[in-house]
């Protein structure tokens, strides 16, 4: 009997966690502790899917004969790319850009593993709805936008901002899981029986 390789993702995010847990997809965690820095004029797709390679690469040879999962979501609005905010001020500045227009949230997939190395990304329009002044200081207020990028979380107290998205839920969250499921059957990291 062969053991399919254990998945290690490479992130200390909660919402990626809870998003594999949910899927029933096993995995530990092994942070890729890295710089996220964007280049100067590096499109999102680009940069996300930069820095999903990077932090699976990063982590990789921690974890021999695993396969590593690295992943990065980017914001992006009228061509200007939203990590996560460094402070308070600038969570306000970025719901500001997001508020009563659509914009793209992109995660880049890095799946690295014996004889492959699968980078892949999704992308989601999401709309939000015009905020109030008020609605964005008492949402910065909370501490939920401070370590997301775009200064929101979907799943949470922003939920009420948005009107509507186009494709992968998930990935807004932080991992898209049909195209996280897919890369793992292609790869015999999980099996669909």
């Amino acid at each position: 009997m062969t053991l399919r390789p254990t998945l290690v993702l490479a992130s200390s995010s909660i919402r990626r966690q809870q998003l594999l847990k949910c899927a029933g997809i096993d995995f530990v965690c092994c942070p890729a502790h890295i710089a996220e820095l964007r280049m100067p004029q590096e499109p999102g797709l680009s940069f996300a899917e930069r820095m999903a390679r990077e932090k699976a690469h990063a982590v990789r040879p921690k974890m021999p004969g695993h396969a590593v999962l690295g992943a990065d979501t980017v914001v992006e609005v009228e061509k200007q790319v939203l990590g996560k905010p460094a402070n308070a001020e600038d969570a306000a500045r970025m719901l500001r850009l997001l508020s009563g227009r659509s914009h793209q949230v992109t995660t880049g997939v890095c799946l690295v593993g014996d004889g492959f190395d699968d980078l892949r990304s999704e992308t989601t329009k999401v709309y939000f709805l015009p905020l109030a002044e008020n609605d964005i200081e008492e949402y910065v207020a909370t501490g939920e936008p401070l370590d997301k990028a775009g200064a929101y979380a979907i799943q949470g107290k922003a939920s009420r901002f948005i009107q509507y998205w186009e494709g992968d839920y998930t990935n807004v969250v932080g991992l898209p899981l049909g195209l996280v499921r897919r890369m793992l059957l292609e790869h015999g990291i999980i099996r669909s029986d």
